[in-house]
């Protein structure tokens, strides 16, 4: 009777622990996911921490295009010095996402577009962005408010600086591409569902 108790709670305790595991986390020991971007020519990745608190959506969609390898091979198309660079932009079949930003009525997400933040890239409909972002190169105070920020840069500000720095077009597309070879992301055991669409 003892052995089948014993058995009984091993088996109770091990299926709470895979539960907990597999759950997304809300909870008060949370840590941040890492992002590792690594571009081409450029020994120095640019390591960034996301902020699911402050728009959880952005993340997620982050997070499910980066597993899915569809950075690879992208570019930095969009180069501004003491502005920005932006990415990101791949194949089509993505989904567009609710923009995460006050003006958008999403009050929660308060980061500024500080230097190295990293924020979702859009139209000018407020719920059009889909996979492109850009890094703040320069701190940007017009931008808070109206563009869903959702991480910020840790390390990697050498790179970031260098490739605000390359030469460009009058478009602003570096005249040499700007190739993201890998982006990888670290979630500490923490599960993140796919983004909710629309």
């Amino acid at each position: 009777m003892f052995l089948k108790k014993a058995i009984l709670i091993i088996a109770l305790v091990t299926i709470l622990a895979s539960l907990y595991s597999c759950k997304e986390d809300t909870t008060v020991e949370y840590t941040h996911p890492h992002v590792t971007i690594n571009v081409q020519g450029y020994s120095e990745p640019m390591v960034l921490e996301l902020y699911y608190d402050k728009a959880p959506n952005s993340v997620r969609n982050f997070i499910h295009l980066a597993n899915s390898g569809y950075y690879e091979g992208s570019i930095f198309h969009r180069v501004i010095h003491d502005f920005m660079i932006q990415g990101g932009s791949g194949a089509a079949g993505v989904c567009a996402i609710a923009g995460e930003f006050s003006a958008n009525g999403f009050t929660a997400n308060d980061v500024p577009h500080e230097r190295g933040v990293i924020s979702m890239a859009r139209t000018s409909v407020p719920n059009s962005a889909t996979s492109q972002f850009f890094i703040v190169h320069k701190t940007s105070p017009h931008l808070d408010g109206n563009y869903a920020a959702f991480g910020k840069l840790l390390s990697g500000f050498a790179t970031l600086d260098a490739i605000a720095s390359v030469a460009t077009n009058y478009q602003d597309r570096p005249l040499a591409d700007v190739v993201i070879t890998s982006v990888s992301v670290e979630t500490f055991g923490y599960q993140y569902q796919a983004p909710t669409c629309g």
